[in-house]
C-alpha cells in the first residue's frame, strides 16, 4: 500500500479565551493579599512595568505624546489611567486591629452558601447538601473504589448518592452538574479529566485541540512525553505547547485554597460611609501598586532602526502584558466597586439599621441589576471585604435566603439568626429557651419558621442546645 504526503488546507471557527480574558478572571478572584502579591511579582519580572509615583507622573503623561510609530494614545489609552475609587487614609477611619480578624470559611461552608442562593428544588437541595458532604479537600466528589472504568466510577458515584438520599438518579446527577459550576470551578468533579474539562468549559475555550489532550492524553501530558501527544493528533509542536500552557494553567485540585481554617488578618477591598442621607463608596486603594509604563521602552519601542527585531519583539509583547496587567486591575476594581453599590441599594435596611434589618438577597439579583453573570457576581463577593457602620463583612454576608413572614413578606435567614442570637443572649442561664420556644417567639414577630429552621440555625451559629447553655450557681 502507498503512502501519500499531501497538504490539506482547512477553514474552521473556534472560540478560544484571549490571554486578556483569561487574566481579567484571575484578578477578578484573588484577595487583595493575593493582588497585592501578583503585582509585586509581576514589577519584578517583567522591566517594562515600573511603580508609579507622584513625582513623574506628569513626566510620564506628557512624554507619551512623543511615541509615532505606535499609536499609543490608542495602545496605552488606560496604563495611566487611575481607578474611579477614592484613596481612604483617614486614620481616624481605620479599623481596630481586632476588627480586621476574620475566620477562613471552609470549601463545605462556601459551597452550602451557594447552594442555598441557588434555584435549586427542594429535593435538589437535599442531595446537594449530601454531596457538599462528601466532597474531600482537594474539591472532589470521592464516594466508593476507582476500578479504572471511567464510567463504571461514574455510575457508581450517582448510585451511591441514590441510595443514601432515597432521590432518583435524574435528580441526582442534575444536582452534580449544578454544584460543578460553583465557586471555585471544577468542585464536585470526580475525576481529574472531568474537572479540567468543566473549567475549560466555563471558560468558553473551544479548542479541540486542548479538549482531546484533556480526554484522551493526560498520561503523556504528566509525563510531559510531548512529542507522543503532537504525534497521536498529528499537530505540530508548537501547536501541542499552546493546548499545554492553557491546560496547565488550570486548578486540578480546585478545593485546595480552602484547605486551611485559620484566623487571618483581613484588610477592607471597599470602605462604605454614609454621607447626609447617601452612602458612599470608597474603593481602598492604600497598599496597592500604581502601575506604570517604562517610558524607557516606550522610547526604545518607538526608535525606528534601534535594537534587532528579536530585541523588539520582546520588548512588545512584555508592553502587551504590561497593559493587559494594567486594564485587569482597573476592570477588577470597577466591578468590585459596581457590586457594593448594589448591594448597598438592596440592603439598605442593614446599613442604615443593623443585621436584622437585612433583606433576601440572591446573587442573580445583583447580577442582572448590575448587567453581569452569576459567576463573576460569585468570585467577585468571595474573598472581598467591606469596611461598614456595623463592622468588616465579606460581600457574600449580604447575601441570603429568605423566610416568609406572616403578613406576605421576606425577611432574610441572617436576620433571623441575628434576632435568634439576640434571644439566647436575653435568656435566662438558668432556664434556657428550648428550640420550640424559641420558634414560637420568633412566630409571635410574625416570622413563619419550624423549630427544626431553628435548630438549623443554632448550629450554624455555634450556639448551644437549651441542656448545653443552662447555667447552675
Amino acid at each position: 500500500m502507498a503512502h501519500e504526503i499531501r497538504q490539506d488546507i482547512r477553514l474552521s471557527q473556534q472560540l478560544v479565551m484571549s490571554p486578556q480574558l483569561q487574566l481579567a478572571i484571575k484578578l477578578l478572584q484573588l484577595s487583595r493579599l493575593e493582588l497585592v502579591e501578583m503585582m509585586r511579582q509581576e514589577l519584578e519580572t517583567n522591566p517594562v512595568l515600573e511603580e508609579d509615583g507622584a513625582a513623574d507622573e506628569a513626566e510620564a503623561v506628557s512624554s507619551a505624546k512623543e511615541e509615532k510609530e505606535i499609536d499609543w494614545e490608542a495602545y496605552l489609552e488606560n496604563c495611566y489611567e487611575r481607578s474611579s475609587g477614592i484613596n481612604f487614609t483617614n486614620e481616624s477611619e481605620e479599623s481596630s486591629p481586632e476588627a480586621t480578624l476574620t475566620k477562613k470559611p471552609t470549601l463545605a461552608e462556601h459551597l452550602t452558601w451557594q447552594l442555598h442562593l441557588s434555584p435549586f428544588t427542594q429535593e435538589e437541595i437535599q442531595v446537594g447538601e449530601f454531596i457538599i458532604g462528601n466532597i474531600d479537600e482537594d474539591g472532589y466528589l470521592r464516594i466508593g473504589e476507582d476500578n479504572g472504568d471511567e464510567e463504571l466510577y461514574l455510575r457508581s458515584i450517582t448510585e451511591e448518592v441514590v441510595k443514601a438520599t432515597g432521590i432518583g438518579a435524574e435528580v441526582v446527577e442534575s444536582a452534580i452538574k449544578k454544584i460543578q459550576q460553583f465557586d471555585p470551578v471544577g468542585v464536585g468533579s470526580r475525576t481529574l479529566k472531568e474537572c479540567l474539562l468543566i473549567q475549560v468549559e466555563l471558560l468558553g475555550c473551544k479548542d479541540p485541540v486542548i479538549e482531546e489532550i484533556i480526554r484522551n492524553h493526560l498520561n503523556n501530558l504528566e509525563k510531559k512525553n510531548y512529542k507522543a501527544i503532537a504525534s497521536a493528533l498529528k499537530i505540530p509542536m508548537g501547536r501541542v505547547g499552546e493546548a499545554v500552557k492553557f491546560i496547565t494553567g488550570l486548578c486540578p485540585r480546585p478545593g485546595s485554597a480552602y484547605g486551611q481554617s485559620e484566623t487571618v488578618t483581613v484588610i477592607p477591598d471597599i470602605y462604605i460611609q454614609k454621607v447626609g442621607e447617601e452612602y458612599v463608596i470608597l474603593l481602598n486603594e492604600s497598599g496597592l501598586p500604581r502601575l506604570k509604563i517604562s517610558p524607557y521602552y516606550r522610547t526604545l519601542i518607538s526608535r525606528n532602526g534601534k535594537g534587532t527585531d528579536a530585541t523588539r519583539a520582546y520588548v512588545q509583547d512584555k508592553l502587551r502584558s504590561a497593559k493587559w496587567l494594567i486594564q485587569s486591575i482597573q476592570q477588577r476594581q470597577r466591578t468590585i466597586y459596581k457590586v457594593a453599590q448594589s448591594i448597598v441599594k438592596f440592603q439598605r435596611g442593614f446599613f442604615d439599621c443593623g443585621v436584622c434589618y437585612m433583606k433576601p438577597l440572591i446573587l442573580r439579583d445583583v447580577a442582572e441589576d448590575i448587567g453581569m453573570h452569576e459567576s463573576t457576581v460569585s468570585r467577585v463577593t468571595t474573598n472581598k471585604y467591606a469596611h461598614t457602620p456595623h463592622g468588616i463583612f465579606e460581600l457574600k454576608y449580604f447575601f441570603s435566603g429568605g423566610v416568609n413572614m406572616s403578613d406576605g413578606t421576606e425577611v432574610a435567614a441572617t436576620s433571623i439568626m441575628e434576632k435568634l442570637k439576640n434571644i439566647c443572649g436575653m435568656e435566662d442561664v438558668g432556664r434556657p429557651l428550648s428550640d420550640q420556644k424559641i420558634a414560637e417567639l420568633l412566630r409571635e414577630s410574625g416570622i413563619n419558621i419550624a423549630r427544626r429552621t431553628v435548630t438549623k440555625y443554632r448550629e450554624t451559629m455555634g450556639i448551644l442546645s437549651a441542656s448545653g447553655r443552662k447555667k447552675i450557681f
